[in-house]
């Protein structure tokens, strides 16, 4: 209904007369009518004639959904916070289609978003999402799901999967390997081999993980954002009935892994715009078994740069101290370099080379390693969902080893693909797939190790 200005100033008055409970004494707006009203009010930048309609239309009828939803913009746009989300919370629970939910989401996370409660109001957001009622509707709350994280300065990642896995403790696929060659050369003359048992060997079992990364962003510029980082990942696990029975005496609570990390971040733009620069500092510790394992502080400095075309290349080096409390010292430096290629028809390449150095206090845990991964991103649909394939393989070399009078080298393959199911969406997540299959070769039998396992996760789909 297109109502004039004269109109919704002349109605004002009959709404005052319902709110003070006084009879309207000539021409009475019917509920509908004033409603149409008070529509027109809050379109025309009149929030106080809006707001007194709808306390009028409340004070007829405490049920009624529309005016809810009037009085929770009305009282949001003259700063009445509290007021805005309450009317909005009502009509959330009095709406009952999909229809309805949508619009009482959306008027609740506009109410959150003003009151600076934006991480809530991406959460009603996501409501939205669930419930709308058509495509260009989801599309809308997905923009200003978007536009209300980009001014969050709190920004929360969380995911978890569940993983049957061949190998959960990196156990050794061999059953037998040779004992300390110092050792058994100097009591038998020769090398010994030995059976391996128990956890030596690999067992399987369900991984259950859950991750979280929050930060928030507590300077930013056009250029330039500064960050508070914690992140923690948390992995527990049951043992199948065969790896009880290689294991008696082991429990799943040996193989638990926790760590947490809290940190300092920046970056900013740079290169006129066509790269950014990534720098983070960080301090943790993480436990093993549930005793602690080591404390560790890192150090990188990442640089991106856009190319021609879609490409991109990426540059990184980082580095760790790690005090170990039930493992040794180390130090490591990594540098890593990556390539993003877009190919024909939408297929997206991307491609890296890594490198590091570990030093320790303990001359067996001193290495150097070369890696390179490749992965393809599809531009066509597998089995209806985006499909990913990813290929890694690394070497590593220890220049010494109590095992072997030629020190420790390994090399690892790894083959994974990922299946996202864009199709299935609840609250804007959409469920994962990923099966992962590696196999480590060395010269020493103890670390040999094959592992498979299927992922099942949840990602944001926005």
């Amino acid at each position: 209904m297109r109502v004039r200005l004269g109109t919704v100033l002349s109605a004002l008055p009959t709404a005052l007369m319902l709110l003070a409970g006084q009879p309207v004494v000539g021409e009475q707006l019917t509920p509908d009518e004033l409603r149409a009203t008070a529509h027109q009010a809050l379109r025309i930048g009149a929030p106080e004639q809006a707001y007194a309609y709808s306390r009028a239309l409340l004070q007829r009828d405490p049920n009624d959904r529309q005016a809810h939803l009037i009085h929770s913009r009305a009282a949001r746009t003259l700063g009445r916070f509290d007021e805005a989300k309450s009317a909005a919370k009502s009509a959330w629970a009095l709406s009952t289609t999909d229809e309805q939910k949508f619009a009482s989401s959306m008027v609740m996370a506009q109410a959150l978003s003003s009151s600076g409660q934006r991480t809530m109001a991406q959460w009603w957001l996501r409501r939205a999402v669930e419930h709308a009622p058509n495509d260009d509707l989801s599309r809308l709350a997905i923009r200003d799901f978007k536009y209300v994280r980009a001014r969050n300065p709190w920004l929360t990642r969380l995911s978890f999967s569940v993983t049957p896995d061949s190998n959960i403790n990196n156990g050794s696929s061999q059953r037998s390997s040779f004992l300390n060659y110092r050792l058994s050369e100097a009591i038998y003359g020769q090398p010994v081999e030995y059976q391996l048992g128990g956890t030596a060997l690999a067992l399987s079992g369900v991984e259950y993980s859950l991750g979280l990364t929050t930060r928030y962003r507590f300077r930013e510029t056009p250029t330039r954002a500064h960050d508070v980082i914690f992140t923690t990942d948390l992995r527990a696990y049951t043992l199948s009935s065969e790896a009880k029975s290689l294991a008696p005496t082991a429990k799943a609570s040996d193989f638990a892994f926790a760590s947490y990390t809290l940190g300092y971040g920046q970056r900013g733009m740079n290169f006129e715009r066509r790269g950014e620069y990534r720098f983070v500092v960080d301090l943790g510790q993480s436990w093993y078994g549930g005793n602690e394992y080591a404390r560790f502080a890192r150090l990188s400095l990442g640089q991106t740069y856009q190319l021609q075309r879609g490409r991109q290349i990426n540059a990184r080096i980082a580095g760790e101290r790690q005090w170990g409390v039930t493992r040794s010292d180390q130090d490591t430096v990594r540098a890593d370099l990556s390539y993003t290629l877009p190919l024909s028809g939408g297929t997206i390449l991307w491609t890296n080379l890594t490198g590091a150095v570990g030093t320790s206090n303990v001359a067996a845990d001193e290495f150097t390693e070369i890696g390179l991964r490749a992965q393809l991103v599809f531009a066509k649909p597998v089995f209806g969902a985006t499909a990913q394939l990813g290929l890694w393989a690394r070497n590593r070399d220890y220049d010494v080893s109590p095992h072997s009078r030629d020190g420790r080298q390994e090399d690892k393959f790894e083959a994974d693909f990922t299946l996202i199911f864009n199709q299935i969406d609840y609250y804007g997540f959409n469920p994962t797939m990923r099966v992962s299959a590696s196999r480590t070769d060395s010269n020493i039998a103890l670390y040999d190790a094959k592992r498979f396992g299927v992922n099942f996760g949840i990602q944001s789909a926005f």
